[in-house]
């Protein structure tokens, strides 16, 4: 049994803010990436493990604290092996992520629109670290708002976790499919390569195909020749199964309430990076 993609695809499809692109491939380009399949049994033992170095908590303490010296197979430690922790959901949804859509939309924003996307994207980040499209949002009100300090330090953070889903492969076949924790990544990915999805197709015994398209307002990518991309989501869907066996209807919740929110949040410009 698996979860229809088909509200994943149209959600994602009416999202038109793009990923910081260009950053992400100049960065990517200075810590050069190594394509190699993950042994995800290694990933797992090791992320559950205390005395190993690549034990979740000790990956997401080394994240929270902004270290630079993390190395790419940290990063790909971190981002991957959230799948084994207890708390993953693949397709849990934050109350928070669309609180700001419709602001989201516009092409400059008032400080007070700025100041409402900025807390509602850092609490949908808080309930879910690894929501790049929320890093991408903030990323960019931070930077309207003249905020350099704390842009750059969830700008480094969004290119570093997309460099561990493009360390996993080359997305142009089945045996080389990009490895995602959430099915948004695959959107996520497929922009940041210049493209537009256009539809959405699953292939068992667990993988996605994005038809894509170029994107003219991306000029980040020269050679737009790629008619698709796969993505790799075993693992999600066992683990939402293990979760959630009482699911018989195979379809992703929607939460429609919105919950209170605190008044005060606190400057990330005051918290250097290290």
């Amino acid at each position: 049994m698996r979860i229809s993609f088909r509200n994943i695809f149209v959600s994602a499809t009416a999202a038109v803010m793009m990923l910081s692109a260009t950053s992400v491939l100049s960065a990517q380009n200075k810590r050069k990436i190594t394509v190699a399949k993950p042994d995800l049994e290694e990933i797992r033992t090791s992320t559950l493990n205390p005395q190993s170095p690549y034990y979740f908590p000790k990956l997401m303490k080394k994240y929270e604290s902004n270290d630079t010296t993390m190395t790419n197979e940290e990063y790909r430690h971190f981002y991957l092996g959230y799948m084994f922790q207890e708390d993953f959901d693949p397709y849990r949804v934050s109350p928070y992520a669309s609180v700001t859509d419709d602001l989201r939309m516009k092409a400059t924003h008032t400080k007070e629109e700025i100041d409402t996307i900025r807390k509602y994207a850092q609490l949908a980040l808080a309930d879910n670290p690894f929501d790049l499209r929320q890093m991408s949002f903030l990323v960019h009100v931070l930077k309207e708002k003249r905020k350099d300090m704390s842009a750059k330090i969830w700008e480094y953070r969004l290119e570093h976790l997309l460099g561990a889903i493009k360390s996993t492969g080359t997305g142009d076949s089945v045996e080389n499919a990009w490895y995602v924790i959430y099915p948004m990544h695959e959107y996520d990915m497929v922009q940041l390569l210049g493209y537009e999805a256009t539809d959405a197709k699953f292939i068992e015994p667990g993988y996605d195909y994005l038809t894509v398209i170029p994107d003219e307002t991306n000029k980040t990518k020269r050679d737009k020749s790629a008619e698709g991309f796969y993505f790799n989501i075993i693992v999600p869907q066992q683990q939402y199964m293990l979760k959630h066996p009482e699911d018989e209807e195979d379809e992703i919740v929607t939460v429609e309430t919105q919950p209170s929110v605190p008044d005060y949040y606190p400057d990330p410009d005051e918290i250097p990076a290290q």
